[in-house]
């Protein structure tokens, strides 16, 4: 069905880099399941209030708030398309964010409510009817459910929409309760056995435990999670492929929402260069990482010396010697400056999180480390975290 309406509704479809092909369908898939849900609730209401099912009732509502989440999505896409202002100019995008933080706030607290009112039930049981209509409901609200959990699945990988994940999440949740109900009716029909407050508390530690996760995945964007390995090194390959490029470092993503990303970075060039030319090179990288990427790009140029046999000799040493202090750290501007009574190695040093030592303790290290070295050498040395791992 999704896939029809959007050959009717969404002009270039395929195109989903363009924000208002991915507007369009985050808008369509909110409306269908805004009516999909409310027509399940319904539904179940009436089948629950009919056999005296807390389950099938508490999961009617469960259905009540799926719509209700729905139109936070859709909210979501609409104010994250709006455009750059001058209180906002790297845009709204991360409204998108905000929304499935809000749906998976929604499905938590359904999933409490489902938790007290089966909590009840279980010291309170009561006998289930099973009839016709409930049987017809919850099969018809399975298979409902689990299309929902496909096409949200679907379209949220292919916008890369973290509040259509969180919906995919929410909508299996639901198929996995309503199955639960269904299993518990038959339990009762054939055993006589009141389990139906035990099955609605299953399955609200089971709705809990999905909103948890659901809502890691849209908080972390929010807080600035780390950018996927596979982006970082489509970068670094991308900007290595240039000859006049001989290293980077500094690689800082920002995300401000999908389809709005900005890169800066520094990028290592032969101080014997020509800058006019070595400023061209960049000025390049940088439009091609926009048009491949489809990002704002920043690069900042880092003369070094290459071709010097001193320092790089003396600098693949302090590497080994740096690697020595921190296994995983790398070293980038080095330099040497001779004096008339030593000389001073200056870089920096990028070390990744986790590590066991602060970065006072590791630069202490590297400055007696050096000063051991033949000859008279001091370390001015800045130690860092890097924002991607190195």
């Amino acid at each position: 069905m999704i896939s029809l309406l959007s050959k009717w509704f969404i002009p270039n479809r395929d195109n989903t880099s363009d924000p208002a092909v991915r507007r369009a369908y985050g808008q369509l898939c909110g409306i269908v399941g805004i009516v999909l849900n409310i027509l399940l609730f319904l539904g179940k209401f009436i089948a629950g209030r009919v056999s005296g099912s807390i389950a099938i009732t508490a999961d009617a509502f469960n259905n009540l708030s799926d719509a209700g989440s729905s139109v936070v999505t859709l909210l979501g896409f609409r104010l994250g398309g709006l455009k750059p202002d001058r209180n906002h100019p790297f845009g709204h995008g991360r409204f998108e964010y905000i929304s499935g933080l809000v749906v998976s706030a929604l499905i938590l607290l359904m999933g409490v409510e489902l938790a007290r009112s089966s909590f009840q039930k279980i010291f309170h049981p009561t006998e289930v009817e099973v009839n016709g209509l409930a049987v017809t409901v919850l099969l018809v609200s399975i298979a409902v459910k689990l299309y929902m959990t496909f096409y949200n699945r679907v379209i949220g990988k292919k916008i890369n929409s973290a509040a259509m994940a969180a919906t995919g999440v929410d909508s299996f949740s639901d198929t996995m309760a309503t199955l639960a109900v269904l299993v518990a009716m038959a339990v009762s029909h054939f055993t006589h056995l009141m389990i139906d407050g035990w099955v609605g508390m299953l399955v609200a530690v089971f709705i809990l435990v999905s909103a948890w996760k659901a809502a890691l995945e849209t908080l972390n964007p929010l807080l600035g999670q780390a950018p996927a390995p596979e982006l970082v090194e489509h970068i670094r390959e991308l900007v290595m492929a240039h000859g006049q490029v001989c290293g980077i470092h500094d690689l800082v993503v920002h995300d401000y929402g999908p389809g709005r990303m900005m890169i800066s970075l520094h990028a290592e060039v032969p101080s014997d260069g020509n800058i006019l030319e070595m400023h061209d090179v960049i000025d390049g990288i940088e439009m091609e990482l926009e048009e491949e990427l489809g990002c704002e790009a920043v690069i900042h140029m880092d003369p070094i010396v290459t071709n010097d046999t001193e320092t790089i000799k003396m600098r693949d040493r302090v590497v080994e010697l740096v690697q020595e202090v921190e296994a995983d750290a790398t070293i980038h501007d080095f330099r040497m400056v001779t004096g008339p009574t030593h000389t001073n190695l200056i870089f920096d040093v990028s070390v990744p999180f986790g590590g066991g030592k602060s970065e006072a303790a590791i630069e202490e290290e590297i400055r007696t480390r050096v000063r051991l070295l033949p000859g008279n050498y001091y370390a001015v040395v800045r130690v860092e975290h890097a924002y991607i791992d190195v």
